[in-house]
C-alpha cells in the first residue's frame, strides 16, 4: 500500500465526489479493506481511520497516536443503519434530537452493543458515534460498507492537523494513504453528548 502523492485534486465538504476524487475514495477504501490506516478530513481536522474490527489495524493505530485503549475511539458512519451496527440508538429518548444533529459535527455517546470489542470503547459501556458533515466520509464510510474510526490525526495530546501537507509533515511515514483533500468549514472538534443525560463531555 503506498501514501498519496498529495494530488491538487480538492473537494469541499458539501461538494459532490467526482472523477477527480473517485480515485482517492477507491484507495483509501482499499486500504481499509486491508488492514491499513488512513487520514482524511472530516468537518474540522484530519481523522485517522481504519476498520474497527481489525484488531491488529486499531493497535496500530493507537500506536501511532500514543492513545492508551482505555479511552476508546470515535467511529464515523454513512447513516443510521450503519451507527445501528454498533449502538442502539432507537427507542431512546433523545433518539429526535440525535437524529436531527446528524449529519453534523455532534458525537454521541450512545448504548453499545455487547459484541463491541474493547479496543473500539476502551473501559465505557458506551460507543462514541456520529454522522459526519463532509461528503467524502460520508462517502468512505458508504463505499467501505461499514462504519469507520475517526480520531484526530495527531499524536496524543499534540494540535490537531488541518491540511494533508501537515499529516505528511508528522505521521506520513507511519500511514498507507492520505487523502488530500480539504477539511470542512467547522472551527473546532464535534461536540461530544451523553445520549443518555444529555451532558456535553466535550
Amino acid at each position: 500500500m503506498s501514501k498519496s502523492s498529495l494530488e491538487k485534486n480538492t473537494l469541499d465538504a458539501g461538494a459532490d465526489i467526482n472523477s477527480g476524487v473517485q480515485a482517492q475514495l477507491d484507495q483509501a477504501t482499499s486500504v481499509l479493506k486491508n488492514g491499513g490506516i488512513v487520514a482524511y478530513p472530516t468537518e474540522y481536522c484530519f481523522g485517522l481511520g481504519c476498520n474497527p474490527k481489525n484488531i491488529d489495524a486499531l493497535k496500530r493505530l493507537l500506536a501511532i497516536k500514543n492513545r492508551k485503549a482505555e479511552q476508546g475511539v470515535i467511529l464515523i458512519a454513512a447513516d443510521t443503519d450503519q451507527v445501528n451496527q454498533y449502538a442502539m440508538l432507537s427507542g431512546l429518548t433523545r433518539e429526535p434530537e440525535i437524529r436531527a444533529s446528524w449529519p453534523g459535527p455532534n458525537t454521541w455517546i450512545l448504548p453499545a452493543h455487547d459484541d463491541v470489542s474493547f479496543w473500539v470503547k476502551g473501559l465505557h459501556s458506551g460507543i462514541a458515534m456520529r454522522i459526519p458533515e463532509h461528503n467524502f466520509c460520508l462517502a468512505l464510510c458508504n463505499q467501505f460498507g461499514h462504519p469507520i474510526v475517526s480520531t484526530s490525526a495527531n499524536r496524543h495530546g499534540q494540535a490537531s492537523l488541518l491540511s494533508a501537507q501537515q499529516v505528511e509533515q508528522e505521521l506520513g511515514d507511519d500511514l498507507d494513504f492520505i487523502v488530500s483533500l480539504n477539511v470542512g468549514g467547522a472551527t473546532k472538534a464535534s461536540t461530544i453528548r451523553d445520549a443518555m443525560t444529555g451532558k456535553v463531555l466535550r
